[in-house]
């Protein structure tokens, strides 16, 4: 029993000998709050608050520098206070404006429209043109067009003709009016039947004829 004993002790004294620094779990021991470092603390961020201004990019302007802030066209002045960035009022751009560069902070036209459009054609300035019979047209230096459309008067007849190219009816046969159905002359009597003599009223077309009742010629001839 003596025997066992002793070479039990020498195996407690041999057995922490063979245990490993790798077998050793390091979540078991947590190490102190001061022992333990960030990889962030070796990161040093420049504070520039003061002394310069930063722009989208991360790149860095002196103070009094100027510079043009991200896809801008407005400059800003690097202050203590930050950047100060112009803001100013542009002006409307004209609607005819055909051409706008954007160089400058505000947009600005570089060309405008200098012709008209009607009916989908197109006309210079000051150009006069006729798009129907009836009317007269003008480009004006405003690119709008103006118009007179003619007035025309009431035909002298009550079978006017229209010919082409011409604004207005005309009278081909004259100025006439309506006895009945029958088309008369005007400025004349006419015998319409055997009873009527019918003329027209001066310068009233458009009204019928006035007509007088005359002994019938087929009366007399019984």
């Amino acid at each position: 029993m003596a025997l066992h004993t002793h070479e039990a002790w020498i195996l407690l004294f041999v057995l922490p000998g063979l245990v490993t620094p790798a077998a050793i779990n390091h979540e078991d021991y947590p190490a102190d709050e001061g022992d333990q470092t960030s990889s962030n603390d070796n990161l040093i961020f420049d504070d520039y608050r003061g002394k310069g201004c930063v722009d989208d990019s991360g790149f860095v302007y002196k103070l009094g520098e100027r510079f043009f802030p991200g896809h801008s066209n407005c400059p800003c002045v690097c202050t203590e206070d930050g950047p100060v960035c112009d803001q100013p009022e542009c002006p409307k751009i004209h609607p005819k404006c055909t051409k706008v560069e954007h160089n400058g902070c505000c947009p600005e036209c570089k060309e405008v429209k200098n012709f008209c459009e009607y009916h989908g054609k197109s006309y210079k300035i000051l150009e006069e043109f006729k798009p129907s019979p009836c009317e007269w047209c003008r480009c004006e230096p405003s690119n709008e067009v103006h118009c007179v459309v003619a007035d025309c008067a009431v035909p002298e007849c009550v079978n006017p003709v229209y010919e082409p190219e011409q604004c207005c009816p005309v009278c081909k046969n004259g100025p006439n009016c309506f006895a009945g159905t029958t088309i008369i002359p005007a400025g004349i009597e006419v015998k319409v039947d055997d009873c009527n003599i019918c003329h027209c009223h001066n310068g009233d077309w458009w009204k019928p004829a006035q007509c007088s009742k005359r002994e019938c010629q087929g009366k007399q001839a019984l």
